[in-house]
């Protein structure tokens, strides 16, 4: 069976290598144009298309791929497998492939359709997400589910780390699904028409923290945003990112105290931030131009100080 292979970030390089080492015939991959990148701006390929170059397997990179539905046909291909792509198909680009179109989807489905998966299952405190394979169909995410694998989310893990272990976990998985589509011996699960819920692409102005939150959301938001595009805080008119926070031990100085407060002006003791609940501790921090560092680090540096305000 010819495939054809649609992906564009370093998520969707995992499922491709396993799909080639597992002997399938890949006979084409599409990707999303090279684009700017640095302060620079040198023009760079997207990860799959650096290693299926490697690979020397023939790259597509139409600006959208409903304009070149013949140079896609004249591939010969039967299925295509898509992981991350990037591009909304059209019903004429899903009737290409006799065999389907099958996507591989960081979440579990119909809770979180759409574009941000894993960071929108951290936001919310999940501790259970997986992967899935599912039948493109016209609309978002909303297809049959061929395969499911589910894992627990540990309470500490960012999406940089969870989303390396989803693509290993969807490289395993589209394995699976691709023997079972050559042979034919599958059924489909259709999702739940209940709690469906669309998450949408991630903003920066999303990842800005809001110290009138709990505690809580304001870690679960950090984790979410690292390393993409990184929670931050605005103190004295200057941005400090955040990269790792955990919720602070309950002390005197929180009495009193206003939301986005710097707590302590004592190194060991981290950088403590008055919050909606309780305080935060900011465990990784950046200020913007400068190196990541402790907290404590950034506090001994008088970066900023006790008493000093974060906005909310």
């Amino acid at each position: 069976m010819k495939i054809v292979y649609a992906g564009t970030p370093e998520f969707a390089v995992a499922p491709l290598k396993a799909l080639i080492e597992h002997g399938f015939e890949i006979v084409g991959v599409i990707t999303q144009e090279d684009k700017p990148q640095g302060r620079k701006g040198v023009l760079t390929p997207p990860p799959v298309k650096a290693f299926a170059t490697e690979c020397g397997l023939p790259v597509l990179q139409p600006h959208k791929i409903k304009d070149e539905i013949e140079t896609v046909r004249a591939l010969g291909c039967e299925l295509l497998v898509t992981c991350a792509y990037g591009q909304i198909l059209t019903q004429e680009v899903l009737d290409v492939f006799n065999k389907g179109v099958w996507n591989i989807h960081a979440g579990l489905l119909p809770q979180y359709r759409g574009a941000s998966p894993m960071q929108s299952c951290l936001l919310a405190g999940e501790t259970q997400t997986g992967v899935c394979v599912m039948k493109t169909e016209l609309g978002l995410d909303c297809g049959d589910i061929l395969l499911e694998e589910r894992t627990e989310i540990t309470p500490t893990e960012t999406c940089g780390e969870l989303a390396a272990r989803l693509s290993q976990m969807g490289a395993n998985v589209i394995v699976k699904a691709v023997k079972l589509l050559e042979t034919g011996a599958y059924r489909l699960t259709p999702q739940s028409t209940e709690n469906v819920r669309i998450v949408r692409k991630i903003t920066k102005e999303q990842a800005k923290i809001d110290f009138s939150k709990t505690a809580k959301e304001i870690v679960n938001l950090v984790r979410a945003m690292n390393p993409d595009p990184v929670a931050f805080g605005v103190v004295a008119g200057a941005q400090i990112n955040v990269y790792r926070a955990e919720i602070a031990e309950a002390g005197a100085e929180f009495t009193g105290a206003a939301n986005g407060e710097i707590l302590t002006d004592k190194p060991k003791r981290g950088l403590l931030v008055k919050c909606g609940d309780g305080a935060v501790k900011l465990v990784e921090v950046q200020a913007s131009g400068g190196k990541r560092m402790s907290g404590g680090d950034f506090l001994n540096g008088r970066k900023v100080q006790k008493g000093q305000k974060f906005e909310c």
